[in-house]
């Protein structure tokens, strides 16, 4: 599951150094292991925080800012059609709704989006980037890192929030984690401990059945 609301309690080092070595042993083609991680705490974390919170306010301000801030690569399709697009309706209201924001609510929603740019109060933020000179198939390769990384983190009664919602801002992102020209900022994440009381970490994404998107060839 996707955590959006975290307890302030401190990870240590120890368990995240464990954590990014248990998700280091994920495959990748011809064991490129592509991935690099910045790990974000304290004083580092809140600075980009406001960073980008300012930025995310400014662009709500002024649409035509949003030249400024491009995703380097697509993460969802130009055009959407069905069932994704009524798969990414579902999954937004259901959230929203659960939260009790209206469709019409516009202060709430953009309040709500930049939770992803608070970390959603998690002690923890990361940023994984890639080279960009590597290939579609190092992207792959990246998801089982991240998924590596978030059962591990489970493993140690952690939770995390993957989040693509960073890509945007990634001109302001990496200058502050020191990363270099050749990187390209693949998404963010959210790692802590669930604070288990707030309603919104109830919210549980539907899932298709197997026999829906299994073809069997004999």
């Amino acid at each position: 599951m996707s955590t959006r609301a975290f307890l302030p309690r401190p990870v240590p080092r120890e368990t995240l150094t464990h954590l990014l070595d248990v998700a280091s042993r994920a495959p990748s083609g011809t064991n490129t292991q592509p991935w690099k991680v910045y790990v974000l705490q304290g004083a580092g974390k809140d600075s980009l925080v406001e960073q980008v919170c300012a930025a995310h306010d400014a662009l709500r301000a002024n649409a035509e800012l949003a030249v400024h801030y491009k995703e380097e690569y697509d993460y969802y399709p130009e055009s959407w059609v069905s069932p994704y697009i009524d798969r990414r309706r579902e999954n937004g209201w259901g959230l929203y709704g659960l939260l009790g924001i209206g469709k019409g609510d516009k202060d709430r929603m953009h309040a709500q989006h930049q939770r992803n740019f608070r970390f959603f109060d998690a002690p923890v933020g990361l940023m994984f980037t890639v080279d960009r000179i590597m290939g579609r198939g190092s992207l792959v390769d990246y998801g089982m890192f991240l998924q590596n990384l978030m059962v591990a983190a489970r493993g140690h009664g952690l939770h995390t929030c993957p989040q693509a919602a960073w890509n945007g801002f990634a001109k302001i992102i990496l200058p502050h984690i020191g990363a270099g020209e050749d990187e390209m900022l693949v998404c963010g994440m959210s790692l802590g401990y669930a604070d288990e009381s707030h309603v919104v970490n109830t919210f549980r994404t539907p899932r298709i059945s197997a026999r829906e998107f299994t073809t069997w060839v004999d």
